[in-house]
């Protein structure tokens, strides 16, 4: 995986005066764009949109000491006007493109390069398990997207179940792990900034048909899941062990992620420091992509 990493970092190199589509990123990675946005904010600390920004600021000002004009530039690199271009070199380097012209100011961002850094001393538990078809059934709405400390939206939305969706809930709950599941998907562009919104849902895993009107319900296809749990402080613990699994398992794995909904589920009914959660994440065995 790595080396399809740095693939699309070449590519992105070669093509940073158009428009880098999704449908390139996911050629070349071998990923749903969504999946590989999301490892790559975790394994670069950034995302991938302002990594491409950065990049093309970073030639610009190589250029803008060469002489270029600031107005071929702000064009060159997809800017709608000169002072969009120059409102964005200034909170990146500082300085406006004409000081950086007169001045010859220099201010680098290098072109990433992926490698694996074996640091140890840290072990990540998880198993893969085969899960057949099923269905969660329960309550969603859309959220803002959020991703760290507690979405006060998705804490509205529990608070709003009525007892009588639980009952139901409760009814049609037949499969492990018997308890209540939070299900994210739908994510809108910019989730990586934290902007837009996804769906979220909260409800169990069943086998059974949905009688009840007063309850959604989505279906999850048969696939392979690798599983991770994780016990302590709650959320930290939590968000912690999700950051690893992009930056360090994923990447170093014979897995990939699918288009599936990433499920995952708290036991609440343990001291807020020493919560025991599981992480769910649809994968498939990886598959050699050769690019032409």
């Amino acid at each position: 995986m790595l080396q399809e990493f740095n693939q699309l970092m070449d590519y992105i190199e070669t093509h940073l005066t158009e428009e880098i589509s999704g449908k390139d990123i996911s050629t070349i990675v071998g990923l749903s764009d969504y999946h590989f946005r999301r490892m790559f904010s975790y394994m670069a600390g950034m995302s991938l949109n302002e990594y491409i920004k950065n990049r093309r600021l970073s030639v610009a000002n190589v250029e803008l000491i060469n002489g270029a004009k600031v107005t071929d530039l702000a064009y060159k690199y997809g800017y709608q006007s000169i002072e969009g271009f120059s409102r964005a070199f200034r909170e990146w380097s500082g300085f406006l493109p004409s000081e950086v012209t007169k001045n010859k100011i220099q201010k680098s961002f290098p072109k990433f390069t992926f490698y694996i850094d074996i640091r140890g001393g840290t072990s990540m538990e998880f198993k893969i398990e085969k899960k057949a078809k099923f269905t969660i059934v329960g309550v969603s709405k859309r959220v803002p997207i959020q991703f760290e400390g507690v979405n006060n939206a998705i804490l509205e939305l529990a608070q709003s179940i009525t007892q009588q969706q639980r009952d139901e809930m409760h009814q049609l709950a037949d499969l492990y792990p018997h308890q209540v599941l939070n299900v994210s998907y739908d994510f809108d562009e910019g989730f990586l900034e934290e902007k837009g919104f996804l769906t979220h849902m909260i409800g169990f895993a069943t086998t059974k048909e949905n009688p009840f009107d007063d309850l959604e319900q989505i279906t999850i296809e048969e696939s392979l899941w690798a599983i991770f749990p994780n016990q302590g402080p709650f959320p930290a613990t939590f968000q912690e062990t999700t950051a690893k699994i992009y930056s360090e398992w994923l990447p170093s794995s014979d897995y990939e992620v699918i288009d599936i909904p990433g499920i995952s589920f708290t036991q609440h009914n343990s001291p807020s420091e020493n919560k025991y959660s599981e992480i769910w994440l649809p994968v498939k065995k990886k598959v050699s992509n050769k690019i032409g």
